[in-house]
């Protein structure tokens, strides 16, 4: 039988009763006020919204909003279809509401969360399910949900451009709607007007993959009334999704997601902005103006909006470095932030820590829709998962203790197995691997202590004390190809037992059990009640925590990749994925260069052998306590190796795909 959940309690102490009472006098003075209502400018509510309004009573309707885009070239502006649920009794007293919006192409193609639930509609074109649970827990709580198909997909017109100015403007029209500055309409080509006369035009954007990227990227217009956004394992930059610096990432561009995600109508209309597609994104690998264009890191100065990140550190699709370069533009603009982080590939938080995330979403939509001062802006600001279900905080991230450390390769007993440490290594110095297709980092890490031919390994001894690296690294190679192509993959290794999420299987972390917990209100046709889960956990030998790679070919500019000179020395500096991981004492630390990294970068055209240049080759990673900590932790940082083979890891990672 599913259980109900998520109705949390004020807490009754004496200070705020005398808040509250404070602020119902304030409320009562308009009829019909109600614990969810907006805060009045100058009150601080206590507390939190509470359940008063009717889900089942509450007003559906769906509007067609101009985006002022003709995405498909027919001779008039793109509509798109909004989807909305907000309380009747709000309506009915006057009493206007904050919006939590999530626009998404994949309202009918591939459904919406755990479960791949779609908008469903009745037989004269009423939608009688809201996919997820937003609507069930937070329309009895004041709040109206908003659900947008983007353009070219389910009732929307236009076409879908991978975000492109149609994907983002898609959104950004219906915040502009929200908060008058936009037109909408009864139907999709009627001319009777609706306005949204109902809502504060404060907005919250949500969604997990493509939807959060959208919310990334409305947010980087600087919309007016978008007051915060949770992007959940969000793309911010498409480039970085389909290339990691020149490298390709999956077997096809842009133009293959557009397809998969449009409507059958739209399909036959949009072959043109296809076509754009092809020709803008070559699989070549370089930076076009295309990219620029889908790149929401350089305008971080536009932001607005709060963010409430969420992204897994082992998610292989939308890979952190989106998460990393995201928060560090957010930073230098001085954008209020939060983050979790887990050790989930890309699942949403509703399904790997439940009770707390609704929780936590709950109290951030509060304060910064409906304006009660609940201090979640004052808690700390990331939650970061350990080992699974186990998680810790911290004030700051990265903490300000972290910083950037430089480690260097060195030769070791045998060829392939090298050390790690702070000495550079001896002029001449060098380590050769041949790129083999076939392999993949957990065949690496997995003989990291054996001479074999296809990767270069280099690790510390076991360490006297934990060592945390918290932030983004970089690793900068000097390689001499054989061949004129390769690809470099340099990976970052605990190499010790440990229990973690196997992140790898179907789930990506999580399994899904047969019963359910019920969130909010609901009706037989959108109970609110969805699959309860657990994590999907793995005892492993060794985890690889982070990644990078390229395409040596793009060595000097991303703009224009070319031919290798075999037998020429290059030097390419690799951005690996952010991450915040503790490798304990007892364990070591191990840097993995190689090539392909099979299932998660494409081969390059030949499979060249590699020379590394030791003496300049270098590793600059985020460690907390900085050289000094490296030097605690082993003895000074000089480290022989090992011989001894660590246990396996995870089985290899499949391709994967959006959403």
């Amino acid at each position: 039988m599913p259980i109900r959940a998520g109705n949390t309690r004020i807490p009754w102490t004496k200070p705020v009763l005398a808040a509250l009472a404070a602020l119902m006098a304030v409320l009562l003075t308009a009829p019909g006020a109600a614990h969810a209502a907006p805060v009045p400018d100058g009150v601080k509510a206590p507390g939190e919204s509470r359940p008063v309004y009717s889900y089942d009573h509450a007003i559906r309707e769906s509007v067609w909003v101009d985006t002022r885009v003709d995405g498909d070239g027919d001779g008039r502006t793109d509509r798109v279809a909004v989807d909305i649920i907000r309380p009747r009794e709000a309506a009915e007293q006057g009493r206007k509401v904050p919006v939590i919006m999530d626009a998404s192409p994949y309202y009918s193609c591939c459904g919406r969360g755990n479960e791949s639930q779609k908008k469903t509609y009745d037989a004269q074109g009423n939608l009688v399910q809201f996919p997820l649970y937003y609507d069930n827990f937070f329309v009895p709580r004041g709040y109206a949900v908003v659900l947008v198909d983007l353009a070219g997909t389910n009732r929307s017109d236009g076409c879908v451009d991978i975000g492109g100015r149609s994907d983002i403007q898609s959104a950004k029209a219906v915040v502009d709607w929200l908060g008058g500055r936009a037109r909408g309409y009864a139907s999709r080509t009627g001319r009777k007007g609706v306005t949204a006369g109902w809502t504060t035009g404060d907005v919250g954007m949500i969604g997990k993959s493509y939807d959060g990227t959208v919310a990334n990227g409305v947010a980087a217009t600087g919309v007016k009334g978008l007051k915060t956004i949770v992007p959940i394992g969000a793309i911010s930059s498409w480039y970085d999704y389909y290339f990691a610096q020149g490298a390709a990432l999956f077997g096809s561009g842009p133009d293959g997601l557009a397809d998969g995600v449009e409507s059958p109508e739209a399909r036959g209309r949009c072959q043109a902005v296809q076509r754009r597609l092809v020709e803008g994104a070559p699989r070549n690998g370089d930076w076009t103006a295309l990219w620029s264009e889908r790149d929401y890191v350089k305008d971080a100065d536009k932001v607005r909006a709060s963010v409430l990140a969420v992204h897994g550190m082992q998610d292989l699709n939308v890979r952190t470095k989106h998460f990393g370069q995201w928060w560090d533009a957010l930073a230098e603009q001085g954008v209020e932030r939060k983050v979790w982080l887990s050790q989930t590939g890309h699942v949403d938080p509703f399904d790997f820590r439940r009770d707390a995330w609704v929780r936590t979403l709950h109290r951030w939509f509060d304060h910064y829709l409906l304006g009660y001062d609940n201090g979640i802006e004052r808690e700390p600001m990331a939650d970061i998962e350990r080992a699974p279900d186990q998680w810790s905080t911290d004030r700051l991230w990265p903490p300000r203790a972290a910083r950037p450390t430089t480690l260097r390769p060195a030769a070791g007993p045998l060829p392939g197995v090298g050390t790690l440490g702070t000495e550079p290594a001896p002029d001449g110095a060098t380590q050769a691997f041949t790129d083999d297709p076939r392999l993949n980092e957990s065949d690496w890490a997995a003989r990291i202590d054996e001479p074999t031919p296809s990767k270069a390994g280099f690790t510390t001894l076991p360490l006297a004390q934990d060592l945390r690296l918290s932030g983004s690294s970089t690793v900068r190679l000097t390689v001499t190809p054989s061949t004129t192509s390769a690809h470099l993959s340099a990976v970052l290794v605990d190499l010790g037992p440990a229990e973690i999420r196997d992140y790898t299987a179907r789930g990506e972390g999580i399994l899904t059990l047969a019963d359910r917990t019920c969130w909010g209100n609901g009706t037989t046709t959108d109970t609110g009640c969805f699959k309860r889960t657990e994590a999907d956990k793995e005892k492993v030998g060794h985890t690889v925590f982070s990644r990078g790679w390229a395409d040596l070919g793009h060595y000097a500019n991303l703009a224009h990749g070319g031919p290798l000179t075999p037998g020429r020395p290059y030097t390419v500096t690799l951005d690996l994925a952010a991450t915040d991981h503790i490798v304990p004492a007892g364990h070591r630390l191990a840097l993995i260069v190689a090539g392909t990294d099979a299932n998660l970068v494409e081969p390059a055209s030949t499979t060249p052998r590699l020379t590394v240049d030791l003496r300049r080759t270098s590793a600059s990673l985020p460690l907390v306590g900085g050289p000094q900590a490296f030097a605690r932790a082993t003895g000074g940082g000089r480290s022989p190796g090992r011989t001894d083979t660590p246990p396996h890891g995870l089985r290899p990672p499949a391709p994967l795909h959006l959403p």
